[in-house]
């Protein structure tokens, strides 16, 4: 029997394809850990250059539950200005707009709006899970969408949601919205990623891994891309998978994937070895010379010696893959 594809029309504007990093947020090295500003700045346009297709703030790796409504808006402000600083202007930034309540994530989406975000992402509630029903969870999604003055991504990550996790089915529906365009399968569910490429063309629904150690297979099931924090350690590699598998060049970008995942391991592990890996492989590079800088905001701790050794190590593999690509150029108002 054959599948039977969907008939919605194309969203009016998609979130571009490629490989986002989900940007980790730098504190200053006092006890307040008030933001880095200027340090998120110069991580922006180093990710930039390094070729990532797209950025995405106040995420999870962004530690978007430790900062203030205050806090997300400057550092979206600052994003915007980096990108526009380098000469692409129209730049994708994506915000975190995940709150506990309609109302709350509403208010983040025109915040972020305000603040020049181009697309904003979506978790679904937690706080009290037995009451996230289908209905509520459905209605939330709707809701939020029908008020956002940005294109929504679903993000699915059971893993900071106590467990809830959008089927394929509810994502079926919520793609019928004509302000929800996509969606981040951090679950790492292949399969659900597969049933809904096989219903949805690109432009009425993007589908994208939630890291970058599967980046190949996505793309080969109908994906367009992925959001890693391995971007924010190694942004020239992880782009140059989905780069490679684009230019037909897919013996290459197998090759280079397998090193990618291998490198990954330590993401998954725990943003505070994403953080240490950022600082330890990339802060020289910034002259950001503090570690205190790419510490996770308190009360969470930075990892300890044994867990930065180890880090080094498997990190390490990318190290000859990322310094043979070129960083990129951009030509001012180009």
């Amino acid at each position: 029997m054959a599948i039977t594809k969907s008939s919605i029309p194309p969203k009016k504007i998609m979130l571009p394809p490629g490989v986002y990093t989900p940007v980790i947020s730098l504190y200053k090295a006092t006890k307040e850990q008030e933001i880095d500003l200027d340090a998120m700045y110069k991580h922006c346009q180093y990710l930039v250059k390094g070729g990532q297709h797209g950025l995405v703030y106040q995420g999870t790796n962004g530690e978007a539950v430790l900062l203030s409504r205050e806090e997300k808006k400057e550092i979206l402000k600052t994003a915007r200005k980096a990108v526009t600083d380098l000469g692409v202007p129209n730049y994708p930034i994506v915000a975190g707009i995940s709150g506990q309540s309609t109302n709350e994530s509403i208010q983040l989406a025109q915040d972020a709006h305000e603040a020049g975000a181009s697309f904003a992402l979506l978790l679904p509630p937690s706080f009290w899970a037995k009451s996230v029903t289908e209905d509520a969870l459905l209605g939330f999604y709707t809701d939020v969408a029908d008020e956002s003055p940005l294109p929504v991504v679903v993000y699915n990550f059971p893993g900071v949601t106590s467990g809830i996790d959008l089927n394929s089915d509810n994502l079926t529906t919520l793609a019928s919205h004509p302000n929800i365009v996509a969606v981040k399968l951090t679950c790492g569910n292949v399969g659900k990623a597969i049933r809904l490429t096989s219903l949805f063309t690109p432009s009425q629904f993007s589908v994208y891994g939630g890291s970058s150690d599967f980046l190949f297979p996505t793309l080969e099931g109908g994906g367009v891309g992925c959001v890693t924090g391995m971007g924010n350690v190694f942004p020239r590699a992880t782009a140059r998978v989905y780069d490679l598998w684009v230019e037909g060049k897919k013996d290459e970008a197998r090759r280079l994937q397998e090193v990618v995942a291998h490198a990954e391991w330590a993401c998954k592990k725990s943003l505070a070895l994403t953080k240490f890996g950022a600082g330890w492989f990339v802060g020289g590079k910034l002259g950001l010379g503090d570690e205190k800088t790419f510490w996770p905001r308190r009360p969470y701790l930075p990892p300890g010696e044994g867990l930065r050794e180890w880090t080094k190590g498997v990190m390490g593999v990318l190290v000859e893959e990322e310094e043979k690509i070129e960083e990129k150029t951009f030509p001012k108002g180009k």
